[in-house]
């Protein structure tokens, strides 16, 4: 099916093919080789090679025949080439660099405001849980603007439904909330390398969930790449440290919340029927949720009357105080709005692995611009993290090439709703066929 001109049976009615037809295709098939091609009475249509009038590639052109339509109509059902596959699979890769370099822009940034406003050194506002809370607030104030300056792209016809954002949403929302907040708390028990080596363990969690929630089909290739980068950058970031069993179980329960949380993510970045298949409509709605859960815990970790007393207030000032803590949150927001789209565009685990190739990078221009030692054993790890990410990456590039990617009546591959649509009829067509 992933070659061009791959077809198979579709025994349904012809409203499901809604994605694949428009009316001008109906009238004017005769001409255009590359849309649907329907005959009656049974008869098929022959087999012949057309040229995509916007690729400008050769597609080999089947008829797909239509059984239990009662006249015996025959319909086209066209599939992209696999130049045509290679070619959209380098233009997807390079749009989503184009997130993932903003996404590790912004993610710097506010790291680089992390290490200023937290550490002692510095401006010493020991609540960073009390912060991020402020954060969601503003991230949900931009998402609202958003969504009303530009209502057409981000501000979907429908809204969830209560029942939809209670068993939907607001565990998304939580399971965030957590996986920031226990994060943080156990920074105040473990060193930060310890932190990192323990923290690694994450993309094994997301992994897990994206093979539960169907995210990922699962694959011996898949797991052992997986495990090779894992303990690559285990390798990577191996220093010996104090052991705090504490510490190891906060940031472990952090990994596999983190895990849940980004594979809830993209379900909900697909669920077009809650008006949340967009970042802005996403982070619109789960930022409230997100807020009230990190506002229950700020004020029992850090406690909000030792928020409000703290010196810090009258050291630095009531307006230049505010002005730090929220303005960070336009960051926040541009950064959770590249997430967003790195998963809605590829997936949780590509973001995973894009997010170790920042820290690989990172410890790689440390050790080259500011002479940070690295033992034989980072050297190693940092080895092992490059080449399963390479090894990961082929795997994506060779599973595009042998994917079905339905073509519309012009030659462009379908959307990613509409497409998946159009297999799903296609599998079980296959299906009843392989039956009788």
């Amino acid at each position: 099916m992933s070659g061009a001109g791959s077809s198979t049976k579709l025994g349904l009615r012809q409203e499901e093919y809604s994605p694949l037809i428009d009316s001008s295709s109906k009238r004017n098939s005769h001409e255009t080789p590359s849309s649907p091609q329907r005959t009656t009475n049974g008869s098929s249509v022959p087999r012949r090679t057309g040229r995509s009038t916007s690729r400008g590639f050769q597609t080999s052109i089947r008829s797909v025949s239509r059984a239990g339509t009662g006249n015996g109509e025959v319909l086209e059902v066209h599939f992209a080439s696999v130049e045509q596959k290679r070619i959209k699979w380098w233009k997807d890769a390079a749009i989503t660099g184009l997130f993932i370099l903003s996404w590790f822009l912004f993610a710097t940034i506010l790291s680089v405001y992390n290490k200023w406003m937290f550490s002692i050194k510095y401006l010493g506002f020991p609540f960073p849980l009390f912060v991020t809370t402020l954060h969601m607030i503003v991230q949900w104030g931009l998402a609202a603007a958003v969504r009303r300056l530009w209502p057409a792209r981000f501000k979907p016809d429908v809204n969830p439904s209560k029942k939809d954002y209670a068993t939907k949403a607001v565990p998304t929302a939580v399971a965030t909330s957590l996986d920031i907040g226990l994060s943080n708390l156990s920074l105040k028990l473990i060193t930060l390398s310890f932190y990192t080596m323990c923290k690694s363990s994450s993309l094994i969690f997301v992994l897990l969930f994206a093979f539960l929630l169907r995210l990922e089909k699962p694959s011996l290739r898949l797991i052992f790449v997986i495990l090779l980068i894992t303990a690559g950058v285990l390798l990577m970031v191996f220093t010996t440290t104090s052991f705090s069993l504490g510490g190891l179980i906060l940031v472990l329960s952090a990994s596999f919340l983190g895990g849940l949380r980004w594979g809830l993510t993209q379900i909900l970045l697909k669920k077009r029927d809650m008006g949340m298949n967009n970042p802005a409509a996403t982070v619109f709605w789960l930022a409230p949720s997100m807020a009230v859960t990190l506002s229950i815990t700020s004020m029992a970790v850090e406690g909000w009357i030792r928020v409000w007393n703290d010196p810090f207030w009258e050291r630095v000032g009531i307006f230049k105080s505010l002005f730090y803590l929220i303005s960070p949150g336009f960051i926040a927001f541009a950064m959770v709005m590249s997430e967003y789209y790195i998963i809605s565009r590829a997936g949780v685990v590509p973001m995973s692995i894009a997010g170790i190739f920042k820290e690989v990078s990172t410890i790689v221009i440390s050790a080259w611009v500011f002479g940070d030692h690295l033992t034989e054993l980072n050297i190693i790890g940092v080895a092992i993290t490059i080449t399963g990410i390479a090894v990961y990456t082929y795997h994506k590039y060779t599973a595009a090439l042998h994917s079905a990617v339905p073509l519309d009546e012009h030659g462009n591959p379908l959307k990613e709703e509409e497409a998946e649509e159009v297999l799903a009829i296609v599998n079980r067509s296959n299906t009843l066929d392989n039956e009788e």
